[in-house]
C-alpha cells in the first residue's frame, strides 16, 4: 500500500512541472509582439516628425525662391524702365542735334549772303587792302613797334592780330617785297607768355624754327619782347625782336 502511493505522487510532481513549463514560453512570445509594435510605433512617429521637417524646410525654400524670383523681376523691371528712359533720351537728342545741324546750316547760308552783301557795300581806304571785310595797310615806312602801333591808332585801326590760318597767309603775301613787319604780339608783361594787343592768349602759332629765343641770351640783342612777321614763305615766319627795332608794320580795321 505504501509503495503505491510513493509511485502517484512523483507522477504528481512530474505533471505540475510540466505545467510550469508549458505557461512560461507564452507569456515570453506575448512581451516580445508587444514591444515590436511599440518599436515600429516609435519608428513612425520619428518618420512622421522627419516627414513634417522636410515639409517645413521645403517650404521655407520655395518661398525663399519665390522671393528671390520676385527680387530679380523687380530688378529686371526697373532695368528696363531705365534702358528706356535711356533710348527715349537718346532719341531726343538725336533729333535736337538734327535740329542744330539744321539751324546751323540756315545761319552759315546767311552769314555766307550777308557777307558777300558787306563786301559789295563796303570799301578800303585808298592804299588798304580788304581781306574778309577787314581792311589791312602795310607801311611805307619804318618805325619802333611802340610808335607803329599808335601810327596804327591814328588811323582808326590798330597792330594786326592774326587769328586764322587764312589770314596768316594772307598776311605773308602782302608783305611780300618787305624784309618783315611788325604784328599786334608780344611778352612785355611777362617773359614768356605772349599776348596779342587786344589781351586774348596766343592760340595759334608761326614761330620760325628755335623762335622764341630771347636773344638766346645774347647782351647784343636785348629783351626781344615783340613779334615780327618775316617773308618767303607762309609758315612758321614770325620772330620775336627787340621792340626798340625800326620795322614796317601791319595795321588792320573792320571795313
Amino acid at each position: 500500500m505504501e509503495e503505491i502511493y510513493m509511485n502517484v505522487e512523483p507522477a504528481k510532481s512530474r505533471d505540475s512541472r510540466t505545467s510550469t513549463k508549458q505557461t512560461g514560453p507564452s507569456s515570453s512570445g506575448r512581451s516580445s509582439h508587444g514591444a515590436a509594435l511599440l518599436g515600429l510605433g516609435l519608428l513612425s512617429v520619428f518618420l512622421l516628425a522627419a516627414l513634417i521637417g522636410l515639409g517645413v524646410h521645403y517650404q521655407d525654400v520655395v518661398r525663399g525662391f519665390a522671393v528671390d524670383l520676385s527680387v530679380i523681376q523687380a530688378n529686371l523691371t526697373e532695368e528696363r524702365l531705365v534702358l528706356q528712359a535711356s533710348n527715349d533720351k537718346l532719341s531726343s537728342l538725336t533729333e535736337e542735334r538734327d535740329l542744330l545741324n539744321t539751324s546751323l546750316t540756315a545761319m552759315t547760308k546767311e552769314r555766307d549772303r550777308l557777307q558777300s552783301l558787306s563786301r559789295k557795300k563796303k570799301t578800303c581806304p585808298a592804299g588798304w587792302r580788304m581781306f574778309s571785310c577787314v581792311c589791312y595797310l602795310l607801311s611805307t615806312e619804318t618805325k619802333t613797334w611802340g610808335n607803329s602801333r599808335q601810327d596804327c591808332r591814328d588811323r582808326g585801326a590798330d597792330l594786326v592780330v592774326i587769328d586764322s590760318a587764312e589770314e596768316q597767309t594772307f598776311l605773308s603775301t602782302l608783305t611780300n617785297g618787305a624784309a618783315s613787319a611788325w604784328i599786334g604780339l608780344s611778352d612785355r608783361d611777362m617773359e614768356g607768355t605772349w599776348k596779342w594787343i587786344v589781351e586774348t592768349p596766343l592760340t595759334l602759332r608761326y614761330w620760325m624754327a628755335a623762335q622764341p629765343d630771347n636773344g638766346g641770351g645774347d647782351p647784343q640783342f636785348g629783351e626781344e619782347d615783340c613779334a615780327h612777321i618775316i617773308t618767303g614763305k607762309t609758315t612758321e615766319n614770325w620772330n620775336d625782336i627787340s621792340c626798340a627795332s625800326s620795322l614796317r608794320w601791319i595795321c588792320e580795321k573792320v571795313a
